[in-house]
């Protein structure tokens, strides 16, 4: 089979350069289609891998959503991008506590990628529940949702612009010889205004806000609630954050194409914007650390430490200390915490009403 470098350079021989957006997408598909990313051994951990303390809470935070939904019957407990089953299956797990919600909830994962499918299936076969697979959010059956979104965003496309004297110039990946390089279009695009500063970078995440306002739309015809949260920032705000991560180590973004997983910082005030235009209501924002405290993260290592072996309990610290983190690379501050509603729920536990305007 030829090499994927080889079959992106023809592409881009024959079409010419192309933009930031496809460079993504057409490599995030080849990643995620041949190989599981995550682990030791793979590019990157998620909170998830790091203690069954995550998706516990956040499966007790679904549960007291559902209650101030009603309790409807069916709903569709949805993940996007459920990375090995990890946050599912501790999710699932916490929600045994209540036999009605399990009798209640059917599950839907969306992926596309055929190696963490199999490995979603293993981690959650013993779990009892309904289990579906779909590979677009608009596939899953309609019916009141509860949807999480656990670093699924930072893995969309975007496309990036560079402040230039004639204007916003969409940044382009093309070839100098049989090397990938950045380059620009010569030409301005057309209704972003006018740059303040030369040099800037401006990332747009036309996919992150598709996703939202399908989202939002679906929530406010058939009613509940979405948690996102990930890496990214509060914005309006420019930078070039495309970064590439190879067993853990941060690489050049066009060195290994298909080889390094590619991500960029999710921008939470377009994302809640989109999802106000919507017709939803937005929720929060927090950081993951202050979100986790609230939902009592330190009380449930303090419980799980109770039962655990002197090694077992500094494990726990550990992760409890990662997950918490504060400072500029700290999970506890790097990753935002926003939930989306319909408007029948005006209050949800842990994070405020969030006044936007579309």
């Amino acid at each position: 089979m030829k090499p994927f470098a080889d079959t992106l350079r023809e592409i881009i021989a024959h079409d010419g350069p192309i933009t930031v957006e496809r460079y993504m997408s057409l490599c995030l598909r080849q990643y995620y289609a041949t190989r599981d990313p995550l682990g030791r051994t793979g590019d990157f951990t998620t909170a998830p891998e790091i203690s069954q303390m995550f998706g516990e809470l956040i499966g007790l935070w679904l549960m007291e959503i559902w209650h101030a939904m009603g309790r409807p019957s069916p709903c569709r407990l949805v993940e996007l991008g459920p990375g090995r089953g990890t946050l599912m299956a501790d999710l699932l797990r916490a929600t045994q506590v209540l036999p009605d919600f399990k009798a209640a909830a059917t599950v839907h994962l969306v992926e596309t990628s055929p190696a963490l499918r199999q490995r979603q299936q293993a981690a959650l076969a013993a779990s009892g529940f309904s289990l579906h697979w779909h590979d677009r959010l608009v596939d899953v059956p309609s019916g009141p949702v509860l949807l999480v979104a656990n670093e699924f965003l930072d893995a969309l496309p975007v496309r990036q612009f560079l402040a230039t004297e004639l204007g916003w110039c969409e940044r382009l990946v093309g070839l100098d010889g049989e090397r990938l390089i950045f380059g620009l279009r010569p030409e301005p695009e057309q209704g972003l205004g006018n740059p303040l500063r030369m040099g800037d970078v401006l990332e747009w995440p036309a996919a992150s806000i598709d996703v939202m306002g399908e989202l939002a739309r679906r929530l406010q015809q058939d009613g509940g609630a979405a948690l996102i949260l990930d890496y990214g920032y509060w914005g309006p705000a420019y930078g070039d954050t495309l970064q590439a991560l190879k067993q853990h180590i941060f690489v050049d973004p066009l060195a290994e194409p298909g080889e390094a997983d590619l991500t960029t910082h999710v921008d939470f005030h377009r994302l809640a914007q989109a999802a106000v235009a919507g017709g939803a209501r937005a929720h929060g924002i927090a950081t993951q650390g202050d979100f986790l405290k609230a939902l009592g993260i330190e009380a449930r290592a303090t419980s799980l430490k109770a039962r655990a072996t002197p090694a077992q309990a500094a494990d726990i610290d550990q992760a409890l200390a990662r997950l918490t983190e504060r400072g500029p690379t700290g999970m506890g501050e790097l990753f935002k915490v926003l939930a989306v509603t319909d408007k029948g729920i005006a209050s949800i536990p842990a994070l405020p009403a969030l006044s936007i305007s579309s």
